[in-house]
């Protein structure tokens, strides 16, 4: 069996490398320095080369102005995103217009997709519902009323609202069913609150009093969130692995010019040791992403539903993001902690991506319960 990836998405990291190498992380705002939001949009010279690169509609079919690429190919070029702290929101962008191109009514996809091609609409999605434990699709309510739906609820933690022009707000329906509103921003009865991210970024509490949209603005397929909130906690383990690597990469470079006893201080087998365990966990991350990005791109069978494999992948982005910044600042000593060094701004980033989507022990419950139900052997 060929494991290597395919031509075109080889070329979409070349692409990426492109974009993302000329980023420099310390330029990235720092949480530490900054008091409030790092800043009041994203970085749209960016956006725009991203745009130039034609990687903003990696996903998205030839007719919507797309490349018609998978999971895999988007996860590689968040990989490379996230090794340069990108303040940019590829993920849920992408993510959003993918569930629109495969949900959405004819008239939601003329709408959107084209100009979400080109860069010209922002779209982000609210996933962490009301508190960032329950299920977000709890966290608003959507019932019919004659020729229009009506939304009412609150969702916290949405990335990059502010600067959005379409936010994906999932609901539940007074049957039982979820839906997912494709909101306009700004709009009648939608109001935003500012919080600030461990990254330092702006996020958005969205307030949703009798909120009313077109029925073609709603798609309304149950399977529609599932997706959606599939391939967004897959894109965050790969930014999650990007991000780590870079951070061992530092931490490798760093510890081979620091010197103690007229020698570099990675020959101590102290030093080695704790970096060889960082790159065993960098290595299980992304096995288990790609299995996970494959399950999605093919829909294949395997012994546990593909929520199974997003499941692992996300423990081990979680886990393993977070312990290899606490020993990169720990084999870094007191210059780890000089903000004047890039280092602290990929820990607070790391924080941030561990917890986004669920931390690990949300998704070893959700593991055990689909191993209860799906006994193996």
């Amino acid at each position: 069996m060929d494991f290597t990836f395919t031509e075109e998405q080889q070329a979409a990291v070349e692409a990426a490398k492109a974009v993302f190498g000329p980023v420099a992380p310390d330029s990235v705002p720092s949480p530490a320095l900054t008091p409030g939001a790092v800043a009041d949009d994203f970085d749209r010279a960016l956006w725009s080369k991203l745009n130039d690169a034609d990687l903003l509609s990696l996903l998205l079919a030839p007719e919507h102005g797309g490349a018609g690429l998978d999971a895999i190919a988007l996860c590689l070029v968040l990989r490379e995103s996230a090794k340069a702290l990108a303040r940019v929101p590829l993920l849920e962008h992408t993510a959003t217009a993918v569930a629109v191109q495969t949900y959405g009514s004819d008239e939601l996809k003329e709408q959107t997709l084209p100009r979400a091609a080109r860069g010209e609409f922002v779209l982000t999605a609210a996933s962490a519902g009301r508190t960032g434990h329950d299920p977000a699709q709890l966290a608003v309510s959507a019932r019919r009323d004659t020729d229009t739906w009506i939304l009412d609820g609150t969702q916290t933690g949405v990335p990059w609202a502010h600067n959005a022009d379409h936010i994906a707000v999932p609901a539940h329906t007074p049957q039982g069913r979820t839906v997912i509103a494709v909101l306009p921003h700004p709009h009648e009865g939608l109001s935003l609150a500012e919080q600030i991210s461990t990254t330092g970024e702006r996020l958005g509490e969205l307030h949703l009093d009798s909120v009313r949209l077109d029925p073609h603005q709603i798609i309304e397929t149950d399977e529609a969130w599932d997706r959606l909130h599939q391939l967004l906690t897959t894109g965050t383990c790969a930014l999650a692995l990007g991000l780590g690597e870079r951070v061992l990469r530092m931490t490798g470079d760093y510890t081979s010019k620091r010197e103690q006893f007229g020698y570099p201080v990675a020959t101590f087998q102290a030093v080695a040791v704790q970096a060889a365990d960082r790159y065993i966990d960098l290595r299980a991350m992304e096995a288990t992403l790609w299995q996970a990005a494959w399950r999605i791109s093919t829909q294949a069978d395997g012994a546990l539903p593909t929520v199974g494999d997003i499941a692992v992948a996300k423990i081990w982005a979680s886990e393993g993001v977070r312990r290899v910044v606490q020993t990169a600042q720990h084999l870094h000593g007191g210059f780890g902690a000089d903000t004047d060094y890039p280092l602290h701004r990929y820990h607070a980033w790391a924080k941030q991506l561990e917890l986004s989507l669920g931390p690990a022990a949300a998704h070893e419950e959700t593991l055990g319960d689909l191993l209860a139900a799906h006994p193996l052997g």
